[in-house]
Formats: structure tokens, sequence, C-alpha cells
């Protein structure tokens, strides 16, 4: 059976067509509510946008939801997780902070902030999901004690699992520092024909695995958490990783860490991808490059294979951006984020997942 996907394009022609109102037209129309039971304390996942970005969703967005679940007797809270590299939000007191400085509080988007694994990311919950890479996963203790889940999720590309969506964030956003260490696994190496010695790998490593020897840098792989941040960080390319072996091992990974983050809330999450200002990379940057597509819309499912499938492919139909990062396949049909990123295969994420049971890729899109 295929799920159902809702979509409300960014196309207004009216005040009656206000984004804001399609908010909460998909909301309605994906019958989130049902999902909601009244004093259900209702985690509201999404990215509040690392400091310096600005490619995150609107809280003026989220506030339609935020009082959509107010509306059914619930208690919503804006949440995330630490993360596992260095910035502005590592831990729950700059965390908050930055979300408040990007419009999260709760004058602007009606709900309190709370990261999920708590001050410095160790209020952990293990959740069984006996699959092929992991018998339990390391889950925030705050999303698994929530009742039920609205995954508010940005859709954009991703330097190592091609893009992010509802998987994305269900798995990396929900999980704490260790289960974000335990997903990535992999480890980078530096390339020393290319490193001209900058240090600024050095400068941005969380785990101070990498040293400068003989002017060239030195990644210490017993020491190295994987958290990529030196890829990021080196403008002469001169770090990578075995995309052909890693990566896809990585993708599996993240997805059972996905669904860990479902488990016990079975049929009491609801998904919403925005397909507005599409970036090369994740809101975990603090900068926020060109869009590499038009903006397309919003998406709502109970799917989120279904709804990252028909993400995916909406961005895929559109005419790539000259004026982007992306480099290739500009044309309507082409693979935009193997266009951004040539060596990721996102699409692997939803391939996985439909194998795991998570849901299915066939969909039908409802447009609104």
């Amino acid at each position: 059976m295929k799920s159902a996907v809702y979509f409300a394009s960014v196309r207004a022609y009216s005040d009656r067509e206000a984004t804001t109102q399609k908010v909460q037209r998909l909301f309605d129309a994906a019958g989130f509510a049902g999902g909601i039971t009244p004093h259900d304390r209702t985690a509201v996942k999404l990215h509040f946008g690392e400091s310096g970005n600005d490619g995150f969703i609107s809280p003026v967005y989220v506030r339609q939801v935020v009082e959509k679940v107010r509306a059914c007797g619930a208690l919503p809270f804006l949440t995330d997780t630490n993360t596992l590299y260095l910035g502005s939000r590592s831990n729950a007191i700059e965390h908050i902070t930055t979300a408040v400085l990007h419009g999260f509080d709760f004058a602007v988007a009606g709900a309190p902030v709370i990261i999920a694994d708590g001050l410095s990311g160790k209020n952990v919950a293990k959740v069984g999901i006996s699959g092929r890479h992991f018998q339990t996963v390391s889950i925030a203790g705050d999303i698994v004690a929530a009742d039920s889940m609205i995954i508010l999720s940005h859709f954009k590309g991703h330097i190592v699992s091609g893009f992010g969506g509802a998987l994305k964030n269900l798995a990396m956003g929900c999980a704490p520092p260790e289960g974000k260490r335990a997903q990535h696994n992999a480890r980078p190496f530096s390339m020393p024909e290319k490193c001209t010695g900058c240090a600024a790998c050095m400068k941005v490593c969380p785990g101070k695995a990498i040293s400068m020897q003989m002017k060239k840098s030195v990644i210490n792989q017993e020491t190295c958490i994987g958290c990529f941040e030196c890829m990021h960080a080196c403008p002469e390319h001169a770090i990578d990783i075995n995309w052909e072996t890693e990566i896809p091992l990585f993708m599996e990974r993240m997805v059972e860490y996905a669904y860990g983050a479902t488990k016990g809330k079975e049929g009491k999450i609801g998904y919403m991808n925005f397909l507005i200002r599409i970036t090369p990379d994740c809101d975990c940057f603090p900068f926020s490059d060109a869009p590499i597509v038009p903006d397309i819309g919003i998406l709502a499912s109970k799917d989120p294979v279904a709804i990252d499938t028909a993400s995916f492919d909406l961005v895929n139909q559109q005419q790539g951006s000259a004026a982007s990062l992306l480099i290739t396949l500009h044309q309507p049909g082409g693979d935009k984020f193997k266009g951004v990123h040539a060596q990721t295969d996102g699409y692997r994420q939803v391939q996985y997942a439909e194998e795991i049971g998570m849901g299915t890729r066939a969909y039908d899109l409802i447009r609104i």
C-alpha cells in the first residue's frame, strides 16, 4: 500500500493562502491530531540552527504546529539534542541561548525549549531494536519520555548522508553525543600531499585527535570521534574518508537509530518536511549557502520513509540553480544531492528504512 503524503506549494494567490495557514491545514489533513491525546507531553522535534546559520525552519511556522498540538489538549515543548562537535549547541545552556537568539522563545514559538539529553548530553535511555548493526541504541531521555512527537525537518543536503530529512532528524537529532558517535563510527584520514599545514582542522576537533607533524595534519584514529568537523573545516579538501565502504554502513546505522527513536510511539508521530531554502549542507554549519533549487513547499505524513522519498523526488524534479554549490545534474530529474556531494547516495536512507519496516517508499502525493 502507498502512504499518503500531503503537499502544500509555496505559491500563494491570496491572503487566504499564507504559509502559516498551510502549515495548519497540513497538520489537519495528515491527521496528526489523532495521534495526540489530552495531557500528552508532545515533543516538537526540530533543529534550532548553529549560531551564524539562518536556514532553519522559521519559528513562526513552528508556532502553528505548537498551537495545533495545544488544541489537542497536549503539552508541547520544542526540543533537540546536544551536538557531538564543538559549537554553539554542545551543551544545554549554549543550545537554549542559540535557540532563543534564533527566535525560538515562548513569545514567538509558543512553547518552552527543553534540550532532550540534558545539560551535557548525559540524559540517555537505552532502547532495544535488534538491528543489523545495533541491538540497543542510545536515545535522549526526554525523547523517550515524551508521549508523542511531531518531527519538523528542514530538507537540505548533507556532506555524508546526501540529504537530511525526517529520518536524519530522528536519528542524529534524537541521539545524545554517545549515540551520534555510535552512528558515525567512520574515521577520516588526512592526505599530506594536499595539506598546507593551516591547522584549521586541529582547531575544530572536539576530541583533540589532530596534531601537526612536520607541518602536516595527522589524525589519531584511536581518539578520533568521527564527527567529520575536520572535513568541513579544511580549505584544501585534504581530509577524506573511504566513501565506498564507510558511508553505506553509516547510513544503515543512522536509520537504525531513527527506528529506535520511534519505538514506543507507534501511531503517535507526525512528520513535516519543509522544502524551503534547500541549502547544500545541513543547519549545523555556522552559515547558510545559497539554495540549490527554488523553494518548493511543505509536506506532511505519518510515514517518515514516504515523506523523505517524496521530498527527494520533488527536489530532483526541479531545475538546479547555477548560482549555487550545485556542480552537475542541474537538469530536472538529476540527483541534486549527488550534484553537490558526488560521493554520497542519500537514497540509501529510504531504501534501508523500508527494509527494516519503518515505512514505504510508495506514496500518493496529495495536494492541498
